[in-house]
């Protein structure tokens, strides 16, 4: 199975939520393969300092993570699209819309989204480590779930 992150700039929350997905399919020895582009990222960009700096914590290296924009990205050929948000859900239909019905929102596909109205991982950047640890324990919360479900096999 190959899966996508996505969010905006692909230096926090998709660097972050592939960097623990990659981990954990090691771990689980799941056949996976694990990807992430933002919608605006400028391609090359490092993970936030914040960001390889949280997902330590977790035993996750980040530091070698560089951006792409979803442009260059191999997202037509994934079997699953994880977005940020809805907003992020929205843009990748509307550029994609051969991808409707593969593309969800983290805590949707972890059907974590309370009925559709708490879709979104907030954007951490620009703001300190705590709210970064913030955004990676929901990351990993949703993770969890999904694989417990059976919806990375």
């Amino acid at each position: 199975m190959k899966a996508m992150f996505v969010c905006t700039g692909n230096i926090c929350r998709s660097a972050m939520a592939e960097g623990m997905l990659k981990k954990i399919a090691i771990d689980k020895k799941l056949d996976l393969q694990v990807y992430s582009c933002g919608i605006y990222a400028d391609n090359g960009d490092n993970a936030t300092y914040n960001a390889i700096y949280v997902a330590r914590d977790y035993d996750i290296d980040i530091s070698r993570h560089r951006a792409t924009n979803i442009r260059d990205s191999r997202i037509e050929e994934m079997d699953v699209v994880l977005c940020a948000t809805k907003s992020h859900k929205d843009s990748v239909i509307y550029m994609y819309p051969n991808l409707k019905g593969k593309v969800y929102t983290i805590k949707e596909y972890a059907e974590l989204d309370n009925n559709g109205k708490d879709m979104d991982i907030k954007d951490p950047w620009g703001y300190d480590v705590e709210i970064y640890n913030n955004c990676i324990l929901q990351i990993e919360k949703c993770l969890e779930e999904i694989i417990s479900k059976g919806k990375f096999s």
